[in-house]
This record gives C-alpha cells, structure tokens and sequence, in this order.
C-alpha cells in the first residue's frame, strides 16, 4: 500500500471525513492478518453478520461471534467490543443532559443506543424522587429474543429498597417494533394499579424499538 493510502497517513493529511468505513476500522485495530491487510479485514467484519452490515452492524457483535472470524484474535475482539461500548457511552452522555422524566422521548433517547442493538428483551426502571429527579438505575431482567418475564414482585422489592417515589419502566423490542404485546399492555396496567396501591405510582412504560418508541402514557394507557 503506498504511503498516501494508508488509514493513518490519509486522516492526517485529509481529515477523519474522507476515510471509509473499513479505513476508520483499520485505525483501530492496527494490523491484519498472514492472509489479508487489515483493511481487506476490516471489509470482513464489516460485512460478515449474515443480516445486520456496516458499522451499525458491529453492535450486533459479540466477542464469541467475532473471534470466529479468521484474522480476528481475543485483541482485535476486544477492540471492536470496546468501540462499540465508547460509541454508546458517548451517546448516553449526550441525551443524559436532556433527560426528562416528563419527556417520554427524551427517556427513550437515553435508553436507545443502550437497548436498541440487543438481540434480547431486556426491561429497566428508574426510580425516581418526588421532584422526578432519577435516584438510580435498574436491569429488573432479561429474557429471550421474543420474551422477558418482569416480576412485579423485584420490581416493587427495588422501588421500596430506592425510597422512590415514582416508577418509569424501559423495555426494547429487539424485532424493532415498539408496539405493546397484549402481555405488555396487561403486565403495564397490573403494575400501575398495585403502584397506586402502595402510592408509588407508575409514570409510564416506555418500549424502544429500533429508532423509535412507544410511549403507553402518550398513548393514553396509563
């Protein structure tokens, strides 16, 4: 490769603007293989998911898928799972300063480069205090791809161990699709009334799909 077209020197001399995808990867992992330049790999793994392609697609990676692709070792592995974790960070930090408890889609923005990738459903809550100031965090439970069982129970255990004093509920959908299952619709509504029973009350059920939402208190649910 002549010295003008490699990743690095390119960047330097044109900016990180002119540099393709597979050239961007290249930076970060460095080195190919005995068989193939790191851009040449950078090109697999790029394309290598059998449905999800390009750089959105390595957040459907895990270390296990990727380390069975040929040139790619637990280094290069670990390189690519720690990009795709910046670039997550890196969007969480940037909707945390807009979070609204009274802005369902300011909560999904927070939520949605955290859950949209997953290939699992996973549910989440935020407890809150009375002036809707979040008070922590939690992953109440995952289940499997179409199917996550939310105890009430844990999800009430949580809230009284927090002192909080209103409850928002996250989930994904990873088909992409926001839309309640009559199974969320029923879980939600079993939730809200044992919520105003113990005055901890539910603010909203909030599902992200793949870059959107589903709001069942902008839908009149809750």
């Amino acid at each position: 490769m002549a010295e003008h077209e490699k990743p690095v020197e390119k960047l330097l001399i044109h900016g990180p603007y002119v540099l393709s995808d597979a050239e961007l990867l290249a930076i970060i992992l460095r080195t190919g293989s005995s068989e193939q330049s790191v851009i040449e790999l950078s090109q697999i793994i790029l394309n290598d998911h059998p449905i999800y392609k390009g750089l959105s697609g390595l957040n459907y990676r895990y270390f296990n898928d990727l380390i069975q692709i040929p040139g790619v070792g637990k280094v290069k592995a670990s390189q690519i799972i720690a990009l795709t974790e910046i670039s997550k960070r890196i969007a969480s930090e940037r909707t945390e300063k807009a979070l609204s408890l009274n802005s369902p889609s300011s909560v999904a923005d927070f939520f949605m480069e955290e859950v949209r990738y997953q290939t699992k459903e996973r549910v989440y809550a935020l407890f809150n205090t009375t002036s809707n100031n979040i008070i922590k965090k939690v992953l109440l439970s995952e289940g499997s791809i179409d199917r996550c069982i939310l105890s009430t129970r844990e999800l009430f255990k949580e809230a009284l161990r927090a002192d909080a004093a209103n409850i928002v509920i996250i989930h994904n959908h990873p088909s992409g699709d926001p839309s309640p299952s009559v199974e969320d619709v029923t879980v939600t509504k079993q939730i809200k009334a044992l919520g105003d029973e113990m005055h901890i009350p539910l603010l909203d059920h909030i599902i992200i799909g793949n870059g959107t939402y589903y709001s069942m208190n902008e839908e009149g649910l809750i």
